[in-house]
């Protein structure tokens, strides 16, 4: 059944089922957000902001690409047969996909994810920050990249949730149970340097990683 399901959502129309259905099944959720305001008010303001966290985390975007949809997102897939899910679950959501990862065409990508950020209005990116292969809780560089080359403030995200299933997958992945209390957290926009200083965009991917580290189920 489940490998039914999965051929199904590679193509367009089967991704739009998938979205909705999960975003049905996320409505369930008791939601919480906190300290969304501040990268909102950073955007709405002429800002640019990678919303960054764990690929464990990420089955609540659902439902908040739904809340943030004026803000025309973008999110980095890999070019796979799951990429090609996501790729059209985020498009059922108003998302635009820019294709490729840190095994194939990440080069490619992280310069279009620059490119569209900087010419963005009202738009923020989101970036997992261990996907898509892991290992998980290793923030590889391409987010720092990426803000840095934007001239765009990081804003970690990490999400909490009261009853939860986790996948035998190599990052955990999460899934809460139907009507968990879930909360999701924006921790304080961090501004990267300019692009150009090695030294610099590592000390800034060590500060994302401990900043999320503690939130990340092991």
């Amino acid at each position: 059944m489940f490998k039914k399901l999965r051929m199904m959502a590679t193509v367009k129309a089967g991704g739009s089922l998938v979205y909705y259905l999960a975003l049905l099944y996320s409505m369930s959720f008791r939601l919480t957000v906190v300290n969304e305001s501040q990268w909102r008010d950073y955007v709405d303001q002429g800002g640019r902001v990678l919303l960054c966290c764990w690929h464990q985390q990420f089955f609540i975007g659902v439902r908040l690409f739904r809340r943030y949809v004026k803000y025309k997102a973008l999110v980095m897939i890999s070019r796979s047969t799951d990429g090609d899910i996501a790729s059209h679950v985020a498009e059922s959501a108003k998302v635009y996909p820019v294709r490729g990862s840190s095994s194939r065409g990440g080069a490619t990508a992280l310069k279009e994810m620059i490119a569209r950020l900087r010419q963005g209005k009202n738009l923020v990116a989101v970036h997992l920050l261990d996907g898509p292969r892991g290992p998980a809780g290793k923030v590889k560089p391409g987010a720092v990249a990426i803000a840095s080359g934007a001239d765009a403030a990081i804003v970690p995200v990490y999400v909490e949730a009261s009853r939860a299933w986790h996948a035998k997958s190599w990052d955990r992945y999460m899934i809460p149970k139907p009507f968990a209390r879930v909360t999701v957290t924006f921790c304080p926009l961090m501004k990267p340097p300019p692009a150009g200083g090695s030294d610099a965009l590592e000390k800034h991917r060590l500060i994302l990683e401990n900043t999320l580290a503690p939130y990340l189920k092991r």
